[in-house]
């Protein structure tokens, strides 16, 4: 299937006021922040759970796994409508889901009701960070758009950290997870009220709805090679780094007998490294360019799991964690980059493939060190992704060099 042929305008970035689309990064930075935070909340919440519903740290695991494989799947939902609709009619939509889901999480009367909704908040969820990347795809030139994502970034990556926190101070206190929930659902409700009010401003600066169906719009992404190239290598990183960091704040806690919100605090400096990242970005793109960042980010990611592994003492693991962030978002911010250019035609879609592809790895990975948890020891899960990170950043720059990639210009 051949693309349509796209003006070099909405290849680019459709034409709008530099401060129009300054404020609604502001605003959409806002709804990645809560969507960060529900992501990482039950990061720390998952000892209280176990103890709550009398389970293993592993089975309490459920309410990641089952959120992470609702948002990866429903990206082959919300991506296409985006493209189809509007991206932003469907950000606005999704935040209000987030809000019932978070609400029914907050009430479930057990554990397997709260799977579920779990995994309902997980689909609502998949269409705020990656449509919203999609927008800034739209609205942003190629050559500012690493550097306006990093910027985007500081929302999503305060929202992980805050969310880490949260958790681990909910599980401390006498609200437990059903506090920590109820909260979640007030700020997606405040962030869904504002977002409606800037709708027509945001539709207007965005590519206009392709119109395409469902099937096609999938179709004319999928039979590009380079997306596969990029689907890989998220896919790599949601099973060997995001899965086995949802357990770090547990296996801190039953190794060095910290409270939950010490062990949840002390991996909240991941988010800490990725906000670093983010504040040097443009420099960072310029002086290395987009392959090196890839491998380099790539090396610190499996230098850092292999400290997390070996480290004798609790304390080391902030400092670790701020290094495996950083060299996360060197890596990550790349790909999410390519994954608004590969196919600008449907550019919605191509986001949510790339979020998908990431998140069934996260699902993938979180099952797995799951089950190495209750079984063989978490020192079985950290080991793979000392080899398999550096592995998957030095792949995906091979490939980067191979394919050409068109170079980042500092603005």
């Amino acid at each position: 299937m051949n693309p349509p042929q796209l003006s070099d305008a909405a290849l680019s970035g459709a034409p709008a006021s530099a401060k129009a689309v300054a404020a609604t990064i502001r605003l959409i930075a806002l709804a990645t922040f809560f969507s960060g935070a529900g992501l990482r909340l039950c990061d720390g919440l998952i000892p209280r759970l176990a103890t709550d519903f009398s389970l293993t740290s592993g089975q309490a695991g459920a309410v990641i796994t089952s959120f992470s494989i609702a948002y990866g799947v429903a990206q082959l939902l919300f991506g296409p409508l985006g493209d189809r609709f509007g991206k932003a009619l469907l950000i606005s939509i999704a935040l209000f889901g987030c809000v019932a889901g978070a609400l029914a999480s907050a009430l479930a009367p057990d554990f397997g009701t709260l799977v579920w909704a779990r995994a309902a908040w997980g689909v609502a969820a998949a269409g705020v960070v990656p449509l919203s990347m999609a927008w800034v795809g739209d609205a942003v030139a190629f050559e500012e758009r690493q550097a306006t994502l990093a910027r985007l970034l500081f929302g999503t990556l305060s929202g992980m950290m805050a969310g880490q926190l949260a958790g681990g101070l909910f599980a401390d206190s006498p609200l437990g997870w059903r506090g920590a929930f109820f909260t979640m659902a007030a700020g997606f409700l405040l962030v869904g009220v504002l977002m409606v009010r800037r709708l027509r401003s945001m539709s207007e600066n965005a590519a206009p709805p392709s119109g395409a169906g469902h099937v096609a719009q999938l179709r004319s992404v999928l039979t590009l090679p380079w997306c596969w190239a990029v689907l890989g290598a998220g896919f790599a990183e949601g099973l060997f780094l995001l899965g086995p960091l949802a357990y770090m704040p547990a296996t801190l806690h039953e190794r060095f007998g910290l409270s939950l919100s010490a062990a949840a605090g002390l991996i909240a400096f991941y988010a800490v490294g990725g906000l670093i990242y983010a504040a040097m970005a443009r420099h960072l793109v310029t002086r290395l360019g987009q392959a090196r960042m890839a491998t380099v980010g790539g090396g610190i990611m499996g230098a850092g799991y292999l400290c997390w592994m070996l480290s004798p003492v609790a304390w080391t693991a902030a400092p670790v964690a701020l290094a495996v962030g950083f060299g996360t978002y060197m890596l990550h911010n790349t790909l999410q980059t390519h994954a608004t250019q590969m196919a600008p035609w449907a550019r919605g879609t191509a986001v949510a493939l790339f979020a998908c592809s990431m998140f069934t790895g996260q699902a993938l990975g979180a099952l797995l060190a799951g089950w190495l948890h209750d079984h063989v020891g978490m020192g079985a899960a950290l080991a793979a992704p000392v080899v398999m990170l550096p592995l998957t950043g030095w792949l995906f720059a091979y490939a980067l060099r191979r394919k050409g990639a068109t170079p980042i210009r500092p603005g």
